[in-house]
């Protein structure tokens, strides 16, 4: 990159260290989506006993499976793991006697040998160490409660929101876009993100719009993949490419 006695305010133009604080951001920023992603199909992915997120995924997690129970629905999806067929069946069955309290004694060492020990330490999650909670979750699943959604919903409006920041602040230094185009493309994870965070809350009413859940997901990924790529090419590609890049991108009128 040649040298120059002017500040120039773009991606290729920062001194190397700027360029490593913004780029060691961005790839932790990455790998955490990557885990974030792994983490989903793991859960809600695992919703319908098949693993890959579809729209049946979404429409158990927020709407619940109506014909069955969140115990067995979880017992046969994303906790299908965590206990062998004998002791899964026995509280399947359980659970679709009416869970009675009278058989309480027969499933309590079941729930103890393979549920409390996370279940105990986990913030949120039934205990399973007592009937009514193990009861509970052996209703007909509902999907999602209430005070779930709001805790939810709450953690990733705040916590993503600030991970856009930060990525469209890299992003606003790009070259060799308008103002207008980077404009756009930062909006639109903010956007897909709203969009995202309601359609749980419609999907738990109504199940059809668990499409705009998947449409919200990847439409905010999407964005945040191209701001990601595209600073880090121009941080580590342009400037040895022999040209000075002499815009202000802060600057509106260019």
């Amino acid at each position: 990159m040649k040298k120059s006695d002017t500040f120039h305010l773009n991606l290729p133009s920062f001194s190397i260290s700027v360029r490593t604080l913004f780029s060691g951001y961005l790839l932790v920023m990455g790998i955490g989506f990557l885990m974030a992603g792994a983490q989903i199909l793991l859960t809600h992915g695992m919703a319908d006993g098949k693993l890959g997120v579809s729209v049946d995924d979404i429409v158990y997690s927020y709407h619940g499976n109506r014909n069955s129970s969140k115990l067995e629905s979880k017992l046969k999806g994303s906790m299908k793991d965590k206990a062998n067929a004998l002791d899964r069946m026995i509280l399947i069955k359980w659970a679709r006697e009416g869970a009675k309290e009278e058989e309480w004694k027969k499933v309590q060492p079941v729930f103890e040998g393979n549920c409390i020990q996370c279940h105990s330490t986990i913030p949120g999650l039934p205990t399973f160490g007592d009937y009514e909670s193990s009861a509970e979750v052996a209703k007909t699943d509902m999907g999602a409660s209430i005070d779930s959604l709001t805790r939810v919903s709450h953690i990733h409006l705040f916590g993503i929101a600030f991970i856009f920041i930060f990525v469209g602040f890299i992003f606003s230094f790009a070259v060799g876009l308008s103002q207008k185009t980077k404009a756009v493309i930062i909006a639109i994870p903010f956007i897909f993100l709203i969009v995202d965070i309601f359609s749980w809350w419609i999907t738990k009413s109504y199940p059809g719009f668990a499409w705009f859940t998947i449409i919200g997901g990847f439409g905010y990924i999407f964005a945040f993949a191209i701001m990601i790529a595209t600073s880090m090419y121009q941080m580590w590609v342009l400037p040895y490419n022999g040209k000075v890049y002499t815009s202000n991108e802060w600057d509106d009128s260019q």
